[in-house]
């Protein structure tokens, strides 16, 4: 009997092992959100594997890995690449690109759509708005990079009583709903907001183009599990849909 017990013991904690061993932990930043929910479930049909998904904005998910966070696997901007390799966070002989995003302005679905073709007249159109919303330049790529512009188009303190400042995900939610008039955020985070427009990106002279890479960490670089994901993430199959989403994959 008391074999019997440990024979079970044994079996149910070899089975419990499994199971967590085909789980995949993945932290991607937010401009990937739309990509990768259109693709890990096909990965998860494919491989029969798990693939445990967090969203967050790169500033958020480089707090997380600063305070011991492990993930398997990282999708996050190029402009962190160096750090992250530095920190020893990646395996950086892994670190592929994915696809490039830019920066984009967006009212709610059937308003009028003001023109930011120059940066003249993009300035213009934040001054006449009521309000404004942008993710928190602390937390996110393109809030970092808008509030650099609002300060070379010189209106940073004439915008700032009328803006609402995001904390992660869509931030351009407000907008679809008609509480806030212009937002801006990632090419790729305003289309997948229904009841957003997107107007159109920010002029060229205040533009971003952002690359978003994916790297294997050192927790999972022999686990053939977080590889295959990441290959997948590279293959073309998944190069099609992150083009469909919005990004652009001329490196």
């Amino acid at each position: 009997m008391i074999k019997q017990r440990i024979v079970f013991f044994i079996l149910a904690v070899c089975s419990a092992w499994a199971c967590h061993a085909q789980e995949i932990q993945l932290w991607s930043a937010g401009a990937a959100q739309a990509p990768m929910q259109a693709l890990l479930p096909e990965f998860e049909k494919q491989t029969g594997l798990v693939v445990r998904v967090q969203f967050a904005p790169v500033g958020a998910l480089m707090r997380q890995l600063a305070e011991g966070g492990q993930p398997d696997v990282l999708i996050l901007s190029t402009d962190v690449a160096e750090q992250i390799q530095r920190q020893g966070w990646v395996v950086g002989s892994t670190t592929k690109p994915l696809g490039s995003v830019g920066v984009g302005l967006a009212v709610q679905q059937g308003m009028p759509a003001p023109d930011i073709s120059s940066p003249e007249k993009l300035k213009a159109a934040l001054l006449q708005a009521k309000s404004i919303t942008y993710m928190d330049p602390q937390k996110g790529t393109s809030g970092k990079h808008f509030a650099w512009v609002l300060e070379q188009l010189g209106i940073a303190d004439q915008v700032k009583s009328k803006t609402r400042l995001g904390d992660a995900g869509f931030v351009l939610e407000p907008v679809a709903r008609g509480e806030v008039e212009l937002g801006i955020q990632q090419i790729t985070e305003i289309l997948p907001v229904k009841g957003a427009q997107l107007i159109g990106p920010l002029p060229a002279p205040l533009q971003k183009t952002t690359t978003y890479a994916v790297s294997v960490t050192p927790k999972a670089a022999h686990n053939p599990s977080a590889t295959r994901l990441a290959e997948f993430l590279k293959s073309p199959q998944a190069a099609a849909v992150f083009k469909s989403k919005g990004f652009s994959l001329d490196f």
